[in-house]
């Protein structure tokens, strides 16, 4: 039995931080630097977390909003915000499709604390959005983004929190792009779950039209189906949640398996798994709402639009738990 203090570390190696679970053999390696990416995720040094290239790999962090928009503006509070596309930092994306933020490879996160106790070894690190002029042109609510990255018996906890600093209630639209891998039996092979009831129709450009059907209309067996023949790339809502609020999407291979828990706040998951050559991954993406939540609530379409209210906080977290690695 390994005392509590020797169980786990947080070390600081030049840009990246490593949090160690010795107990479970578990690594977590961040980038604060890099979009405060956890970028490799590690059991036994078989790998959790897929790296690609293209920049698919690891747990990419999506805001002020993920996945796509229908226009090159968002909605907020009954008002039309256009972006300013010579600025350069949004991303047009197809057909104009504006996708995933533009914080996704921030470098201006700051490490307030990296350390381990006797329950877990963590890194918590923050952004200040409302200090940069460039983004505040586009996505003009002041607020902060605090992130921590825990590790504990064996299981990452993601967790965020954004504090609204604005006079006005802020949207919260933001989402993670975690892209995940097991390692003992081919894609093709590997089984899946998706705890939820509802898919969120797409039209050509990924975005949904307003049509809901039973998850069932796509994949017969959301529970326990295989990959093979499928690519994924669909919405989904109504999350199955079990008495805590947690909803847990899994993906196994022969023995390996990863199960993702996204807390209450999260009322959307998106799952990526195109297959292919080279595509050896699946994501289950935390989503606050659904693909274009900010302008589909102000077309009456889309119900479930958070907001923060000006000067308080919205928090949630996911936990990745890896077996049989």
């Amino acid at each position: 039995m390994l005392p509590g203090f020797a169980q786990y570390s947080a070390r600081r190696e030049g840009d990246v931080v490593r949090l160690e679970d010795a107990k479970t053999k578990t690594v977590v390696s961040v980038r604060p630097a890099n979009g405060n990416s956890a970028f490799d995720m590690r059991v036994n040094d078989k790998k959790v977390l897929y790296t690609g290239g293209r920049g698919m790999s690891g747990i990419p962090f999506l805001a002020p909003w993920a996945n796509r928009l229908d226009e090159a503006a968002f909605y907020a509070n009954g008002k039309k915000y256009p972006f300013n596309m010579g600025l350069g930092n949004v991303r047009p994306g197809q057909n104009n499709h504006p996708i995933h933020g533009f914080l996704m490879n921030a470098t201006q996160w700051e490490v307030v604390e990296a350390k381990a106790d006797a329950k877990g070894a963590w890194v918590t690190s923050r952004l200040e959005f409302y200090r940069q002029p460039q983004w505040m042109a586009q996505f003009p609510f002041a607020h902060t983004i605090e992130m921590t990255y825990l590790l504990s018996g064996g299981t990452l906890e993601v967790r965020v929190k954004l504090v609204n600093l604005s006079t006005e209630p802020m949207p919260v639209a933001i989402g993670f792009h975690p892209y995940f891998q097991v390692n003992d039996a081919p894609r093709d092979d590997w089984t899946f779950g998706i705890a939820a009831r509802t898919e969120w129709v797409l039209n050509q450009d990924k975005i949904p039209t307003g049509e809901t059907r039973p998850i069932e209309h796509l994949l017969p067996k959301p529970q326990g189906g295989t990959l093979k023949g499928l690519s994924l790339d669909h919405v989904f809502a109504d999350l199955i949640r079990d008495p805590s609020g947690k909803a847990t999407m899994w993906v196994q291979g022969k023995r390996e398996k990863i199960e993702v828990a996204f807390g209450n706040n999260y009322k959307s998951v998106v799952v990526y798994s195109p297959g292919g050559p080279n595509n050896d991954f699946i994501c289950f993406e935390p989503m606050v709402g659904i693909t274009d939540a900010m302008n589909l609530a102000q077309k009456g379409i889309y119900k479930e639009l958070q907001y923060i209210p000006p000067g308080q906080s919205w928090q949630e977290s996911f936990w990745v738990r890896p077996s049989g690695y």
